[in-house]
């Protein structure tokens, strides 16, 4: 799934432009909404609206609603990295805590999702770092896809 088109981002070692943040995010879009629709019906789950954005602190998130928040840096991660996030967030729909039935819906539909959170927990703050200054300070900044 790493996108060879992705790999000079951001140039130089630098952050993101304001113009090469929000081209991720559009390039996010159609991706996470892909890997929803291929996971959510294996899984037996409906999810509501899915989001997609920049944000510093969290990967992805799921509301009581049912809707799904993803954070577009996570196309610059391993494709394994990417999906496992998305399942860890579908596995919210069933469960909406980290109990121990929710571990096991999450290993039973992505075995090595510890091997991702390893990733991400390791290389996870050189990529927010990437992020434009004045995208750090802002509050929210939302896009809608409705699937």
């Amino acid at each position: 799934m790493q996108d060879p088109e992705l790999t000079y981002y951001p140039k130089d070692g630098k952050r993101f432009t304001e113009e090469e943040r929000k081209a991720l995010v559009k390039k996010a879009r159609p991706i996470f909404l892909e890997r929803v629709s291929y996971y959510a019906p294996l899984m037996k789950v409906a999810p509501g609206r899915i989001t997609v954005r920049t944000q510093k602190t969290r990967w992805g998130s799921c509301t009581q609603d049912g809707n799904l928040n993803f954070n577009a840096l996570l196309l610059l991660a391993p494709q394994e990295v990417l999906d496992s996030v998305v399942v860890h967030e579908l596995c919210h729909l069933k469960y909406m805590n980290h109990s121990k039935y929710f571990y096991f819906e999450l290993k039973r539909f992505y075995p090595e999702y510890k091997q991702a959170q390893a990733w991400l927990k390791e290389n996870g703050g050189s990529l927010i770092k990437m992020l434009p200054k004045e995208t750090l300070r802002r509050k929210r900044h939302r896009f809608w896809l409705f699937g």
